[in-house]
């Protein structure tokens, strides 16, 4: 499903203006990545958690060549389902 998708589906549910509710969506998703960004965990109860990982430098290989390649430390989001979003995915 993409951004637009979802907005759409929201939409229809909610009989809302898909203005409206692409508005709403991106104010959301703006706010998780300034939460994200400032190592805020993220909990949606019943849905999962959002974090960042924190990830060394190494020394990695560019599979195409075979070079030695140095990979700088990064900042990567990381998602853990909840307990009740997976229970619901696996009884369905």
């Amino acid at each position: 499903m993409t951004k637009s998708q979802l907005i759409d589906r929201i939409a229809e549910r909610g009989r809302h203006p898909r203005k409206a509710v692409e508005t709403a969506v991106n104010a959301i998703f703006d706010a998780m990545v300034d939460a994200l960004r400032q190592g805020e965990r993220i909990e949606v109860r019943g849905f999962g958690n959002f974090t960042v990982r924190q990830y060394r430098a190494y020394t990695g290989r560019n599979p195409k060549t075979g070079h030695r390649v140095t990979v700088p430390p990064k900042r990567m989001p990381f998602f853990k389902v909840g307990k009740d979003l997976r229970g619901r995915l696996n009884d369905a």
